[in-house]
C-alpha cells in the first residue's frame, strides 16, 4: 500500500500568534489552526475535506503545499519531506503540486491577460518560449472548455465560471500530480457548479490527477470523493471511504453534519431526524480540554472532558477520534 501513497502527513501543526503593541509587539494568545493532523492520500484518488467555516481546512491545504510553513510535523510527497526543504529545493516541487483557489476573481491578476496568467507557470518552470508556449496556452484553454480566442482578454471580461476555468488551466499548465481544490465551486452559481465538478472529474481521468477537495457541500463531496475526512477545530476527527462514511458514520459530529444533507425524496426528508448541535464552535484561541467537541456533543461522558481522543482505525480504512467509537 505504501507505494500507492502519493502524500502522507504526520502530526502537522500550525499556530498563528496574536500580538498587541506597535513598537514592541507582545504575544498575548495563539490560534491553533491545525493541531496534530495525520492522514494520507493515494495516487489518483480524491480525498474530500469537510467541516465548518474556520476549522482549519484552507490552512491545512496551504500547509501541504508549503504556501504556509507548518510549525511542526511532516509532509511527505513521493517520500520526500517537504518541511525540510529550503525555498530553492522546494521550488522544483511546485511543478508537481498546484492549487485551485476559492475566489476565481481575487486569485487572478487583473492586469494580466488570460494568456499571461496561464503562461506564467510555464515561464517559471519550463524552457518553453514564443510560439510553442503560446500554442500550449491555447491548448490548455481548450482543454478546460474556453475558446482559445479568449486568450487576449482580461479577468474582468470573463464570467465567474470562466474565471474558475482559467484558474484550473493555470494549475494544469505544468502537469502537476497533486492539486488542492480549495472550495473551487462555492463562489459560483449552482448551474455552473455542476459544470466545474464534471470538468474536474474529466481532468482527473485524463491527466491521472490526485485531489484534496475542500468543500462545505456534503452532496458534492460524496459525488466527487473516493474518501472523506471530517475536520473540527483544527483536528481530523474521522476518515473513511465515501460510502462507509455516509452510511456508517461513527463520530457524533459527522453524524450531525450528515443529518443536515437534504434528501431528494420528500417522503424520506419529512420523516428523518435532524440533529441540531447546541451552541457555537469554541474559539480556536480557547480550545476546551479533552475532546474539543465535548461542549456540543449530545453523547459526551466525563472521559471526554479530560482526555484527548486519538485517531484510531476501527474498521478497514475507517479512522475515528472518539472515546465512544
Amino acid at each position: 500500500m505504501e507505494n500507492e501513497i502519493l502524500l502522507k502527513v504526520n502530526h502537522l501543526r500550525k499556530i498563528f500568534p496574536i500580538t498587541k503593541g506597535i513598537i514592541r509587539q507582545k504575544k498575548v494568545a495563539e490560534i491553533k489552526a491545525v493541531e496534530d493532523v495525520s492522514f494520507f492520500i493515494r495516487r489518483g484518488e480524491t480525498l474530500g475535506l469537510v467541516g465548518e467555516s474556520g476549522c482549519g481546512k484552507t490552512t491545512l491545504g496551504r500547509c501541504l503545499l508549503q504556501l504556509i510553513r507548518p510549525d511542526s510535523g511532516e509532509v511527505f510527497f513521493e517520500s520526500i519531506n517537504l518541511c525540510e526543504l529550503d525555498p530553492e529545493a522546494l521550488r522544483s516541487f511546485r511543478q508537481k503540486m498546484q492549487m485551485i483557489f476559492q475566489d476565481p476573481f481575487d486569485s487572478l491578476d487583473p492586469r494580466m491577460t488570460a494568456e499571461e496568467i496561464v503562461a506564467e507557470p510555464l515561464r517559471v518552470h519550463t524552457k518553453m518560449k514564443g510560439k510553442e508556449r503560446k500554442q500550449k496556452v491555447r491548448d490548455l484553454l481548450e482543454t478546460v472548455g474556453l475558446d482559445p480566442s479568449m486568450a487576449d482578454r482580461y479577468p474582468h471580461e470573463f464570467s465567474g465560471g470562466q474565471r474558475q476555468r482559467l484558474g484550473i488551466a493555470r494549475a494544469l499548465s505544468i502537469r502537476p500530480k497533486f492539486i488542492v481544490c480549495d472550495e473551487p465551486i462555492s463562489a459560483l452559481d449552482v448551474s455552473i457548479q455542476a459544470q466545474i465538478i464534471n470538468l474536474l472529474e474529466d481532468l482527473q481521468k485524463e491527466f491521472d490527477l490526485t485531489y484534496l477537495f475542500i468543500a462545505h457541500d456534503l452532496s458534492v463531496v460524496r459525488h466527487l470523493s473516493h474518501r472523506v475526512a471530517v475536520m473540527y477545530l483544527g483536528k481530523i476527527i474521522e476518515i473513511a471511504s465515501r460510502d462507509d462514511l455516509y452510511q456508517n458514520a461513527k463520530h457524533p459530529y459527522t453524524i450531525a453534519l450528515l443529518s443536515a444533507v437534504p434528501i431528494p425524496d420528500p417522503l424520506i426528508e419529512a420523516t428523518r431526524k435532524r440533529i441540531i448541535l447546541k451552541g457555537e464552535p469554541p474559539s480556536p484561541i480557547e480550545i476546551p480540554p479533552g475532546c474539543n467537541f465535548h461542549p456540543r456533543c449530545p453523547m459526551a461522558i466525563d472521559l471526554c472532558q479530560r482526555e484527548i481522543p486519538t485517531l484510531k482505525e476501527i474498521g478497514k480504512d475507517h479512522w475515528v477520534a472518539c472515546h465512544l467509537s
